[in-house]
Parts: structure tokens; C-alpha cells; sequence
């Protein structure tokens, strides 16, 4: 059986959950990885079949989205070569974790293609989002990279096939303590507006992991790392507490490592905006953006102990297992299992 499994590698989370998804794909049949990012460089602790530039989008430095930049960077003609480029047509399944080239592929010639993200958790009709979201935020998110069927991963399961997070087993194995410092991960945020804040909060001690800068420095009372997987897992397994970005996997991680929570949602993230919507009723601080402004929120959040508890059992192979049994006969051919719950 030939399988595609097409992932999105814009930040680090999809490549997270892929670590642990990858071995169990292997086991089904012969696989093929997809992986679209901006940055081709890009290392990755697997095998890539194709790589492709797909469809990035660039963060600015005051916690946000730069559209502008995003804008300028995007190239519809390439977009559409790389689309015709993939063979799409010999592949028995495809299975997509929020990847635009072949989504569309699959789209433009009626092949179903099987979506397992977070993000198709996020459009379920049954997970909490904000009251005020925009408009152009909604329809990038449905759009960017649409699939026939969708598995999704949320904070809390919802749905029938929306379930919780992929812990990688890198965290999972970790011996977890807890040292006099907090870990920080802001990658919409500069340097200078992380010092400015943090650097307020005298008496404690933060360790940042920073997309800026390429050797360790100190400032003040905050040392700055290279983003580095191996170590970040290390520290925030040691950690106090984690001041993050409302993503998905660090949150997530942070939460079973049952570490404090601090999130700081990005600007004109729909997605942010909704795990920060889960996030808040499920007892995680969030405030609005890294300023001074919301600084006694910060220095009140480290002053109080409250963890959110969790439960994350390893279910990953039961869902991949779930995923084969629903769509695909001896010959691959494709179930029709229904609608589900989306907007």
C-alpha cells in the first residue's frame, strides 16, 4: 500500500507530533513523507520524500502575523507548479497534518485526502471559540489546507474524532522536577520586547528560547538560548513554569509535564485564539499580549502554584489504527464514513 503523509513545517509542532506518527505509518505500508516550508533548510529527524515550499506565512515582532510580509512572499504560480508536481494519483491514502500543496492536489482532482491535525479539531462545530473572531482569519484556516475527512487534536476531546494530544515520547520519558526558573517560548515577540517585560520580574529567573539569536547571552535576569529541541524538552521538564505562545504542542506538553501555564495568544490568529479560548475554561492564565501593561498579571501568575491537571494517554497508534479501518479496503479504495461536525 502506498501512503502519503504530507505535513506542514511552519513551526515546530507538526514536525513534533510527526516524530512519533511516522514509525506507525512505516508498519502500514510503504510510506512517502511530504514536507512544505518556507525555510528548505529546515532539519528533520526523518526521512523527506518531497520538499516543497508551499504556502508560509512569516510572524512579525510584536506578537503577531505580519500580513504584509506574508503578502509579499506569496507565490501563487509556484504554488500551483508544485500542486501538479506531486504524482497524487498513486497514492492509496493520504493523510495531511495541515499541509496546503497537497490538500489542494487532492482537491483539484477528487481525491479524499484524510485530514490529522489540530486544526481540524479547531473548525468542529463542538469546540469552544471566541465571540469576536475575524472573518478572513475563519476562512484561512478552513481553506489553507481543506480535506475531505478530518481527525483532529485538541486540549480536551469533543468530538468522536477529535482527540488529545500527541505527547511525543521524548516527553513522555522525561524525568520531570521542578527548578527555580521558568521557561519562555515567544517566537512572535523579538528579543528587546521579551527583555523589556521580563527583565521587571527581578526576582526570577527566565530561560528563553529564541528564534534571534544563535549563541547563548545574558540579559539581565533572562538567558537567551538557540531554539534547540533536545534542550527545550530538558529544561521545561526542570522548569517552574512556561510562558508560551497559545499554539498547540507546547501548551499541550506543558500540561502534562504539569508545569504552571502562562499563554500569550499571536494577533490575528484564529487558531491562537481559540486554544486560548479552551485554554482559559479549562484554568490556564492568558493574557493578551507581552507588555507592561499586563505585567501584575505576570508577577500574579508566578506568585500562585495553581496547575491545570490532565489526563494524555497514548493513543496514538489506536488512532492511526482507527483511521486504516474506516477508509481503506484490501485494495484502498475509500469508505464514505459521513459528514462530521464542521462549521
Amino acid at each position: 500500500m502506498k501512503i502519503l503523509y504530507a505535513i506542514q513545517g511552519t513551526g515546530n509542532g507538526h514536525i513534533s507530533r510527526a516524530r512519533d506518527i511516522i514509525p506507525l505509518l512505516e508498519q502500514k505500508g510503504d510510506l512517502d513523507v511530504l514536507l512544505s516550508s518556507a525555510t528548505r533548510e529546515k532539519k528533520v529527524p526523518f526521512k523527506v520524500t518531497y520538499f516543497l515550499h508551499g504556502l508560509g506565512f512569516t510572524f512579525g515582532k510584536k506578537g503577531g502575523i505580519d500580513f504584509w510580509k506574508t503578502f509579499k512572499k506569496m507565490n501563487s504560480r509556484k504554488f500551483y507548479r508544485e500542486i501538479k508536481s506531486i504524482p497524487i494519483k498513486q497514492y492509496d491514502i493520504i493523510i495531511n497534518d495541515f499541509e496546503p500543496v497537497s490538500a489542494w492536489a487532492g482537491k483539484l482532482n477528487n481525491i479524499p485526502v484524510i485530514s490529522l491535525s489540530h486544526q481540524s479539531a479547531i473548525l468542529n462545530k463542538l469546540v469552544p471559540k471566541p465571540k469576536k473572531i475575524k472573518w478572513v482569519e475563519r476562512l484561512f484556516i478552513k481553506y489553507y489546507a481543506p480535506t475531505k475527512y478530518q481527525y483532529g487534536f485538541h486540549f480536551m476531546s469533543y468530538d468522536k474524532h477529535i482527540f488529545t494530544p500527541v505527547i511525543r515520547n521524548e516527553i513522555r520519558n522525561q524525568e520531570v522536577t521542578d527548578k527555580n526558573y521558568y521557561v519562555v517560548y515567544l517566537p512572535a515577540y523579538s528579543d528587546k520586547k521579551i527583555i523589556k517585560v521580563l527583565s521587571k520580574c527581578k526576582d526570577e529567573k527566565w530561560h528563553v528560547f529564541s528564534k534571534e539569536t544563535t549563541e547563548v547571552y545574558l540579559a539581565n535576569n533572562i538567558i537567551f538560548y538557540p531554539v534547540n529541541n533536545e534542550l527545550f524538552i530538558e529544561k521545561m521538564a526542570a522548569a517552574k513554569g512556561v510562558l508560551c505562545g497559545a499554539g498547540f504542542e507546547t501548551p499541550a506538553e506543558a500540561l502534562f509535564l504539569k508545569k504552571k501555564l502562562l499563554v500569550i495568544p499571536m494577533k490575528a490568529q484564529f487558531e491562537q485564539k481559540c486554544n486560548a479560548k479552551v485554554l482559559e475554561e479549562m484554568g490556564v492564565l492568558v493574557i493578551k499580549k507581552l507588555s507592561l501593561k499586563h505585567l501584575a498579571k505576570i508577577k500574579t501568575w508566578i506568585r500562585n502554584d495553581y496547575r491545570v491537571s490532565v489526563e494524555y494517554p497514548n493513543m496514538t497508534a489506536d488512532i492511526i489504527d482507527l483511521i486504516f479501518e474506516n477508509h481503506v479496503f484490501e485494495l484502498g479504495e475509500i469508505h464514505d464514513i459521513g459528514e462530521i461536525n464542521m462549521s
